[in-house]
């Protein structure tokens, strides 16, 4: 399976992207992640520096609209495959942007498309 990228990865557990985490590892894909802590998750490492991140083939957003743009450049430049924009993480700038890059665009909740086998991006 490809490779994932939780960004806005939190090490609460009550937190979306925290449960993505788990999921994903539950269903043996490789999985990396980018916060603003600097902690474990399960035997993810959030990474605060997205430099230190490499060959992502999927990118599953948990971070508000308004907090994105200031990634814009830093996402593309990791030539995902897909962005999932996750529920709450809608934004219609940023996926144009996506577009134009050739990168594929999803409206999604990555737990859901887990729960129901169709997480194939």
């Amino acid at each position: 399976m490809n490779r994932t990228l939780v960004f806005g990865a939190s090490p609460n557990p009550n937190r979306y992207s925290n449960i993505a985490i788990n999921k994903l590892r539950d269903n043996n894909i490789d999985t990396v992640a980018f916060g603003t802590k600097n902690e474990i998750v399960r035997d993810v490492q959030i990474k605060t520096n997205l430099n230190e991140l490499q060959n992502i083939d999927v990118v599953t957003l948990y971070m508000r609209s308004e907090l994105q743009k200031k990634y814009y450049k830093e996402i593309i430049a990791l030539q995902p495959n897909s962005v999932i924009f996750n529920p709450g993480t809608e934004n219609p700038e940023f996926y144009k942007l996506l577009q134009e890059n050739n990168i594929k665009v999803q409206v999604a909740c990555t737990l859901v498309l887990l729960a129901t086998n169709q997480y194939n991006v």
